[in-house]
């Protein structure tokens, strides 16, 4: 009787009359150790990759990255091009730059990858302020997103802190004790002295 059941008996066990079988039972419960061990390790990982903890946070990273590449684009692509023109940058955000040492051909370039090119030492500030607005964007989009969340659904997303009032340290606003040093929110401490 073959382990598995799918395979058929080769010619060698044929010619034996089915004899391997009853000839290593040690190999016999080693594969069956074996394929009870590789199915619990599928069924385990099966049970784990659709959790519902798991499914939520892939979802909530790709969706993080989805609009994360949204709003990048909404400000290099649609706020910034219009604040160049305001300003008097005469180039994009992104390609402004200064040169701390000529290349081998000078110190005049019209665009970043052109002095990046001829080997000159550049300060891409343009490239950074660009990056740091989008930081901005995003930080505010994501805390707007959350704000109107709190708002339709009442799930406390955000928590507001302050200072505790014994040992300074910052606490929930509607906390009644402070986590840190435990005293009572209220003024109780103080009637106790």
């Amino acid at each position: 009787m073959p382990l598995l059941g799918d395979n058929p008996p080769s010619q060698s066990e044929e010619q034996n009359g089915g004899q391997n079988e009853d000839q290593d039972p040690e190999l016999q419960e080693l594969l069956h150790h074996s394929t009870r061990r590789a199915k619990r390790f599928l069924s385990g990982f099966i049970d784990f990759a659709f959790q519902g903890n798991v499914l939520e946070i892939a979802f909530g990273l790709i969706l993080a990255s989805m609009f994360t590449a949204l709003v990048t684009s909404l400000m290099t692509d649609i706020l910034l091009p219009p604040i160049s023109v305001i300003l008097p940058l005469n180039k994009n955000l992104e390609e402004k730059f200064a040169v701390l040492k000529g290349g081998e051909s000078g110190w005049e370039y019209n665009t970043l990858k052109q002095a990046q090119e001829d080997g000159a030492v550049v300060m891409a500030y343009g490239f950074f302020l660009n990056r740091l607005l989008n930081f901005i964007g995003v930080g505010f989009s994501l805390y707007g997103m959350a704000a109107f969340y709190q708002w339709m659904s009442k799930d406390p997303i955000i928590k507001h802190q302050v200072k505790c009032r014994y040992c300074r340290k910052y606490i929930n606003e509607k906390a009644a004790r402070c986590v840190n040093c435990t005293s009572w929110q209220d003024g109780r401490e103080d009637a106790l002295h």
